[in-house]
């Protein structure tokens, strides 16, 4: 019985270690509401550029997006990200999340845990998530107040499940896959 155990450790040891080697955040595309004018823009890139895992910043002013690439191997906080926007004193609308995958099978509730944050996948059919995948946060702050109060009751009975869980968590973050 308990060698049972110690290989069924061993084995969950190592698939968390291969979803770490194999897989990483790539780039976000953040949307930003608020913005009126290129003083906005720029007072909201001086803030981002101030995040330590944040690579390089682009903007496409038309569209009030910030293009943000990161830092390889680096610990991504997204909520992070989403105060210094809101220290410049907008918000975010969107933040959508390009994560490079190699070959991970998920369905509807997978729950990936990364980095000590865990991310939720809701609305979701069974497939297998492989190379450079878009994925948008739709959290409370990482999406319109519209978006959010669509995704509020599936969220709101998730965080109640987790509740129990012993991991060390420092953020739980819902995504959908686009």
């Amino acid at each position: 019985m308990k060698r049972c155990i110690a290989k069924l450790i061993l084995i969950c040891i190592f698939i968390i270690a291969q979803i770490s080697a194999h897989a990483q955040f790539v780039k976000a595309e953040l949307v930003a509401s608020g913005l009126t004018c290129s003083m906005c823009s720029f007072a909201t890139q001086k803030q981002l550029q101030s995040v330590p895992f944040i690579d390089t910043i682009g903007t496409d002013l038309n569209h009030t997006t910030f293009l943000l690439s990161f830092k390889k191997d680096s610990v991504i906080d997204f909520t992070l990200i989403k105060k210094k926007v809101e220290d410049a004193g907008f918000s975010v609308a969107s933040l959508v999340l390009t994560f490079h995958f190699d070959s991970l099978k998920v369905d509807n509730n997978y729950h990936l845990y990364y980095q000590n944050s865990l991310y939720h996948f809701i609305n979701l059919k069974s497939r297998i998530l492989n190379g450079n995948t878009k994925l948008k946060l739709i959290d409370k702050g990482f999406v319109s107040d519209k978006e959010y109060k669509k995704y509020r009751k599936v969220i709101d009975n998730h965080t109640s499940e987790q509740a129990g869980n012993t991991r060390i968590i420092t953020h739980v973050y819902h995504i959908i896959v686009l």
